[in-house]
């Protein structure tokens, strides 16, 4: 075949590119490895399924059998991936322009890929090039972790329908805290072990105490400044030994969730063949329009080495996109204030500077925050019946311009978008205090927080 744009992988960048490209007439192939992962990541294996499982969890009350009711959450979770898996395929299946080809891709040259599937294999040559096959789970090399028969990636466990009992988190990042959260809400005995000597290590003291304060109050053991040193499978569990303060110390599980990270999805596509250049964790290399060192390829989404989000994803898209049909001015430099979520229970949204951030680079900051459970302008929290928390927001004295804000409570991820566009179009935090909101929102919460600032 031979077409106009080749998309390797169907993630968010990747599938919006093709539906966009394909709708202008451009001959558009689409290279996915696996039917079972039609629309990417987010929607088979990542933001969808889990915060899914999330809201479960969430739902699930005193009375209800915890193994029971994640076993209904996990196929309810299956049928809603399975419906959005074959949208995601109509999508692109009824534009004319578009093919849609099963199968592992494999770079022959500059601007040839050869695709494999069983027996068959197809050769495919494009003008353009966009690589988007995401990232896969870091296994750290920890004497008996790969071989355990107990240990597993956040992949697999969601697909799990028998709810673990004891559940050994190894990383407290953003995917080893939400699933310990989810997991401990179902029911399971829950510890996390990390290297760090605290989880959360990038936040302020206050914030990191108060996330930490709720996920121990729930039930789960923080274990900071753990280092793994191996994992003993027995006939019923894992044993895993690690040390901490110098000190041996050992832990019994029957499932261990590897949450050390995830890298590149790059092995096997012979990027070498195309002269495309990788870099730290296998990252393909790319500049701010998102060009790899081969120009008529670019690379979208986690495999460039950039954040790890979908939306970061969809907006590489548009990036791409304004280089193929547009001005050619966009770029990845004009992304400010982008805003992220660790969705445990209530959630914890970050956005900006920090404190800390703020006062290492000169700023001289006013910090307004204030406990959920003491801001009486909003009852929504106690509608709900979640008052845990806080709000944080980092402010410059002197231009009145909010540098930062860390949201640790109820719908804290549809609040720091606003944050976030009040960060990127100059709001002033006195602007968004004064600002008019519904009631009952937790919107309004700012009125009441931002008036503490000093």
């Amino acid at each position: 075949m031979n077409v106009d744009v080749l998309v390797i992988g169907f993630g968010k960048g990747g599938k919006t590119l093709a539906a966009t490209l394909g709708r202008l007439g451009r001959r558009v192939v689409m290279v996915e490895q696996s039917d079972r992962m039609y629309g990417g990541t987010c929607i088979n294996i990542g933001c969808v399924p889990t915060k899914a499982l999330v809201h479960h969890a969430q739902s699930r009350r005193p009375g209800d059998s915890a193994h029971e009711w994640y076993r209904q959450a996990v196929g309810s979770v299956e049928r809603l991936t399975t419906l959005l898996r074959g949208r995601n395929l109509q999508m692109l299946d009824t534009i004319d322009a578009v093919t849609v080809v099963t199968g592992r891709a494999r770079f022959v040259g500059p601007k040839t890929v050869e695709v494999v599937a069983g027996a068959d294999r197809l050769t495919i040559s494009a003008e353009t090039v966009v690589v988007n096959t995401g990232s896969e789970p870091v296994i750290p090399d920890i004497p008996g972790l790969a071989t355990s028969r107990y240990a597993t990636t956040s992949t697999d466990l969601i697909g799990t329908a028998e709810l673990p009992r004891r559940l050994a988190v190894l990383g407290g990042g953003y995917l080893g805290i939400e699933f310990a959260a989810m997991y401990r809400r179902f029911g399971a005995e829950v510890t996390v072990l990390e290297v760090s000597p605290r989880i959360l290590r990038h936040e302020d003291d206050d914030v990191a105490a108060a996330a930490v304060g709720i996920l121990e109050g729930d039930g789960i053991t923080l274990v900071n400044g753990a280092r793994v040193i191996e994992v003993i499978d027995g006939d019923d569990g894992a044993t895993i030994a690690y040390e901490k303060d110098g000190e041996r110390h050992t832990l019994d599980a029957d499932t261990i969730l590897v949450a050390a990270g995830r890298s590149p999805a790059t092995r096997g596509l012979g990027l070498e063949a195309a002269g495309i250049r990788t870099g730290a964790r296998g990252a393909i290399e790319v500049d701010e329009h998102l060009r790899s060192s081969q120009p008529h390829v670019f690379a979208v989404g986690d495999v460039n080495g950039g954040p790890q989000f979908t939306y970061i994803s969809l907006d590489d898209s548009r990036v791409v996109a304004d280089q193929l049909i547009g001005t050619g001015t966009r770029s990845t430099a004009d992304r400010r204030a982008i805003p992220h979520t660790l969705f445990m229970t209530p959630p914890l949204s970050t956005v900006g500077l920090t404190e800390r951030q703020a006062r290492r680079q000169g700023h001289t900051v006013k910090i307004a925050t204030k406990p959920i459970a003491e801001i009486a302008a909003m009852p929504r929290a106690r509608i709900v019946e979640e008052t845990r928390g806080l709000m944080k927001f980092v402010i410059d004295a002197e231009t009145d311009r909010i540098l930062g804000a860390a949201l640790l409570g109820v719908d804290s991820q549809e609040l720091v978008n606003t944050v976030a566009l009040a960060m990127r179009h100059g709001v002033t935090a006195g602007e968004l205090r004064d600002a008019v909101y519904t009631h009952p929102s937790s919107t309004e919460g700012f009125n009441e927080v931002l008036a503490t600032a000093s």
